[in-house]
């Protein structure tokens, strides 16, 4: 099996341009492709595992990833899934996310002369002047066709800035540009993207000719079923200041029972072999496959040993074993506490258990919230300086923990 077959084995290909060209050239190694992100953020998250993994497969197999760090395009945004305009980002805060991302995705590929290449786009769209760009590539754009794409139609209702218009024509810039620079052949990018995509692969061939060997596959996303990269309303960084190793463990544990599956035969190297028995697995072997899922993601992000802890302290809570020194903990000070102590509510708000206040009074009421495993509805409950000394466990449903504790 090839790795072309092996993407299309495992789930991953939504739509592809010249596929047996693609093929051929991915199964011989000879491909160089890029796969665009953009610095809205100063870390990656869960929901870019996808492109990440898929980098690390095609460079395993010969070919060569660009892995092109939209400095430029961030600075529009893109209005793809978005139902208002993202927030404009300083040149300074751009700058700084990029570089947060190129340490993180050391991680999954390897960067250096004759391998994977980071290139940052700023450096060529910044440096464009308005009406050459027009003269240079506007004749190639229809805007029918462009207000047609999906990416802009649901846009449409609510406004759609002239400001984010463009990102389509940046973007298909983009692969313009690598095509001559960078002897970039391919893209990849997320199944909402396609159009975005097709507009790049479009524009090489009106400017270069149609014998110009550009193509482009799109992925599947979280459109088709999954829901990658967001728990309560908040991302799943990779970055351990923001996601600790051990929620990210559980966030990945806590996968629907549906997608434990696609996710383990999506996202990680396990042989597909293996997975297919793993298909077979009903009941509480699926509590073992997202066991694994977790594990297997937890150790390419934050290392073997991380991913170990993880899964000790889950183990150990999960089966009433009390505290773990890996367990999540909110240190509190005495600036936190009011008149020397601090309320219940409060507490699973700094903790991050519950979002907000209404949440957390909602989730005491239901009899969700547990103190050092003893169950408590009162909405007044607090804790005084005294007990916070030695620390306490506040659980939120049944894989929710945090421990508290006052410095």
């Amino acid at each position: 099996m090839g790795i072309y077959e092996e993407l299309v084995a495992r789930g991953l290909i939504a739509q592809v341009t010249n596929e047996e060209e693609i093929r051929e050239m991915v199964n011989a190694g000879k491909a160089t492709f890029y796969i665009g992100f953009d610095c809205t953020a100063d870390s990656l998250t869960a929901g870019h595992f996808m492109a990440l993994t898929l980098m690390k497969r095609l460079q395993q197999a010969g070919n060569k990833p660009i892995a092109l760090i939209g400095g430029g395009t961030t600075m529009i945004g893109d209005p793809s899934g978005r139902t208002d305009m993202r927030k404009m980002l300083t040149r300074e805060d751009i700058d700084h996310n990029a570089e947060c991302f190129r340490r993180q995705m050391e991680r999954f590929i390897e960067f250096g002369p004759g391998k994977a290449q980071m290139v940052n786009n700023a450096d060529w769209l910044l440096n464009l002047n308005y009406v050459e760009l027009l003269r240079e590539v506007g004749a190639c754009f229809s805007v029918n066709n462009m207000l047609r794409a999906e990416c802009y139609k649901q846009r449409m209702e609510r406004g759609l800035s002239f400001f984010e218009f463009n990102y389509m024509i940046m973007q298909s810039y983009d692969f313009y540009y690598l095509f001559q620079h960078y002897n970039c052949n391919m893209q990849f990018g997320g199944d909402d993207q396609w159009s975005n995509m097709l507009g790049g692969t479009e524009l090489i061939r009106k400017k270069l000719g149609k014998d110009a060997h550009a193509m482009t596959i799109t992925l599947l996303t979280d459109s088709h079923g999954m829901k990658m990269g967001k728990t309560a309303g908040n991302a799943v960084w990779l970055d351990p200041n923001k996601t600790s190793p051990y929620d990210f463990y559980q966030y990945w544990r806590n996968v629907d029972d549906a997608d434990v599956l696609k996710c383990i035969r999506m996202l990680t190297f396990l042989p597909l072999e293996q997975i297919d028995e793993m298909a077979k697995w009903e009941g509480s072997q699926l509590n073992r496959a997202k066991e694994i899922l977790a594990f297997e993601l937890t150790s390419m992000v934050h290392g073997e040993e991380e991913a170990r802890k993880a899964e000790a302290s889950a183990k150990a809570l999960f089966a009433g074993a009390g505290a773990s020194e890996n367990m999540p903990t909110t240190e509190l000070g005495e600036a936190d506490l009011t008149d020397g102590a601090i309320d219940l509510m409060s507490l699973l708000v700094k903790t991050g258990l519950c979002t907000t206040k209404s949440d957390a009074r909602r989730n005491i009421q239901q009899g969700g919230v547990t103190v050092d495993d003893v169950k408590v509805t009162d909405i007044g409950k607090s804790f005084t300086a005294e007990n916070l000394k030695t620390g306490i466990i506040l659980k939120r449903g049944k894989k929710n923990f945090n421990k508290v504790i006052l410095k």
